[in-house]
């Protein structure tokens, strides 16, 4: 059975299958590039935005913003965010500060139903 998510997951999956994309492409172009002259930081601000990679990555940022406060919200309602009120709530005030922290909040979130 196919599982059902929330509009802030599916928000997530297109984000990321999008900048998954756009990383590929830029990476395709990077290598093509590099044949011929050397990438400089000028060039590759070019092919960032030729490719779209930049505005994949701020797509995919806003998504998993929305997702981790979607996710914030839906579990305070669950019984195991009562019992451990404290060390959840210490993850998501430290979300920002760690990459490894939000990218757990984020795979958490995904598994949400």
């Amino acid at each position: 059975m196919k599982p059902i998510y929330s509009k802030a997951q599916l928000d997530y999956l297109r984000a990321k299958t999008k900048f998954e994309n756009k990383a590929s492409t830029l990476e395709k172009k990077i290598e093509m590039t590099r044949k011929t002259r050397e990438i400089t930081q000028e060039i590759m601000e070019g092919l960032v935005q030729e490719t779209g990679f930049h505005d994949a990555f701020n797509e995919l940022t806003l998504s998993e913003n929305q997702l981790i406060e979607w996710s914030h919200s839906t579990i305070k309602h669950e019984k195991t965010y009562r019992e451990n009120r404290q060390p959840i709530e210490q993850m998501y005030t430290n979300l920002n500060n760690s990459p490894e922290m939000r990218a757990q909040i984020i795979e958490l979130a995904m598994k949400i139903r």
